[in-house]
């Protein structure tokens, strides 16, 4: 088996437990209660993985976010915390200015 054949059928397995997974709870959604505590947590679990990588990728940068400093990402981090909690928890200006924010500080 060579190298592409190894990789179409890596991206074939990965792509039939992501859909296979995501199938299987669009059947099973229908009995959960939000309000439910089994909800409840995995809404918490969600939320701290997502923290722990932002986390990791402000402080352990990986690719071309390690060539920034820790300050400026903690500058552009949060301003856009401020600018997504005063402009009505909205998520595309956070967003683009976090490109723009960056670019400008690593250049200037």
């Amino acid at each position: 088996m060579g190298t592409s054949d190894i990789i179409i059928l890596a991206i074939f397995v990965t792509s039939l437990a992501t859909f296979l997974s995501r199938f299987l709870g669009a059947l099973t959604s229908e009995n959960v209660s939000i309000k439910s505590k089994v909800f409840q947590w995995f809404n918490c679990v969600a939320y701290s993985t997502l923290a722990a990588l932002l986390g990791r990728m402000i402080i352990f940068p990986a690719g071309v976010l390690s060539d920034s400093d820790l300050i400026y990402r903690l500058i552009v981090l949060s301003s856009c915390i401020f600018i997504f909690i005063n402009f009505k928890r909205n998520l595309v200006m956070p967003t683009i200015l976090s490109a723009f924010l960056l670019a400008f500080l690593n250049n200037f």
